[in-house]
């Protein structure tokens, strides 16, 4: 009988960014494999913070996505995604999972940072004596500690839920070795417990999209330096350093343009900043080609962080601007995961975080060197996306993850135990 796996996570497609399209992504691959995955998730609505049409708020829904069975449980949807309103949503989802329909799986893995909604479905697990294996995106608390949300006593009992959770589950997936690090010095998880499984570019390698087009439609002219970022809009992306960046061009006469695609709950006065910045736009949410061929369209793809962030996330839409072959400019600390992922993959390069003049400056000397050279410089991207972010590698340690977790007389996947 094959492997049972239920995947509990509150994001998942059709969101097409954040964590949903590596859950989704992973479902589909380990059921490929032989494992009888299945997902129980919540409604998608990010990073847009509203209900997708035809999803209903009252009501269970079962649906099948690319071969996963899914179940959909209902919660509330937080339009300003306020840290007790996102808390409320969790728990919600949280309870509504625990008690929905599970069947008997061998093992569940739970996708956090949704902390409080995993701790809760821990809980049902330990009662039916279900191995658990958490998957860690973001590192909860350090987000919180990071971005001001929570300090002091808070953020203190807060760590002690993250860790006393992590601590309790029998496997600890993460997506970075820093943050493997992080858990054990931090939080005091066994390293022995912990495993690795790098998150894989999810958009198509030769998009069908004329780039030309999307920059004449988008009113990109010939002479404009596109400096796009893309994905969510919130606290710890500091967006609103981008739009003084574009302050900064419009006064020294450098000839970028700043453009934000994507959605989150600092969008709005994003939008409102747009109006009245040249050189800063603000796009909607594109489909997933359109996606892959903006950043193949742009000249400079941008990661803006907040100053401060050291330890809480490796952004997702790395893989991605991997993927294009455009060079990187990374706004961000020099401890930073994010850094450090641009240092091994040779792909562009780091300015200091908060800095608007380092943010300009660093756009045209990539652009400068990229025009000088013919594009061959900062290229390592797609190199690192083959060698080390392939979805094979990440689907072989995953399987390696859940195996150690089955009862010993339950049959692994033959396709996962010989890949």
């Amino acid at each position: 009988m094959a492997a049972r796996v239920l995947i509990i996570g509150l994001n998942y497609s059709p969101e097409h960014t954040g964590i949903a399209p590596y859950t989704a992504g992973m479902a589909r691959a380990l059921r490929e494999e032989g494992w009888d995955a299945r997902v129980v998730t919540g409604l998608p609505h990010y990073p847009q913070w509203r209900v997708h049409e035809g999803y209903s708020h009252r009501r269970a829904a079962h649906e099948e996505i690319d071969g996963v069975p899914v179940l959909r449980v209902p919660h509330p949807v937080p339009h300003d995604a306020g840290q007790l309103r996102r808390l409320g949503m969790e728990i919600v989802f949280g309870l509504r999972a625990a008690t929905a329909a599970w069947g008997d799986p061998d093992a569940v893995v739970v996708v956090s940072p949704a902390l409080f909604s995993s701790a809760i479905v821990r809980v049902r697990a330990a009662l039916n004596r279900t191995p658990v294996i958490a998957w860690v995106q973001d590192i909860y608390t350090a987000g919180l500690t990071e971005t001001g949300a929570a300090s002091g006593p808070v953020a203190r009992v807060m760590r002690g839920i993250e860790s006393t959770f992590l601590r309790s589950c029998q496997g600890v997936v993460v997506i970075h070795d820093r943050f493997s690090d992080y858990l054990r010095r931090e939080m005091a998880v066994p390293a022995r417990r912990i495993s690795t499984v790098r998150n894989w570019t999810h958009i198509s390698q030769t998009p069908s999209v004329d780039t030309d087009e999307l920059r004449r439609r988008f009113g990109w002219g010939a002479g404009d330096v596109v400096v796009l970022h893309t994905g969510n809009m919130g606290a710890k992306q500091d967006l609103a350093n981008v739009a003084a960046a574009a302050d900064v061009a419009e006064r020294t006469g450098a000839p970028l343009r700043f453009v934000l695609v994507g959605g989150g709950h600092q969008r709005p006065q994003l939008e409102e900043l747009a109006r009245r910045t040249p050189r800063f736009e603000v796009l909607p949410g594109v489909d997933d080609e359109t996606y892959a061929g903006l950043l193949r369209a742009a000249d400079v793809l941008l990661v803006n962080e907040r100053p401060g962030l050291k330890e809480m996330c490796v952004p997702s839409k790395l893989t991605s601007y991997f993927t294009a072959g455009r060079p990187v400019l990374a706004a961000v600390e020099a401890e930073s995961p994010s850094a450090a992922e641009l240092d091994a993959a040779d792909a562009g390069i780091r300015v200091a975080p908060g800095d608007p003049e380092a943010l300009v400056a660093g756009a045209l000397q990539l652009h400068e060197e990229w025009i000088a050279t013919g594009g061959a410089t900062h290229r390592g991207g797609r190199r690192y996306v083959r060698d080390v972010l392939s979805a094979g590698a990440a689907v072989r340690a995953f399987s390696t993850a859940l195996r150690a977790l089955l009862p010993t007389e339950t049959t692994a996947p033959a396709a996962a135990l010989h890949s």
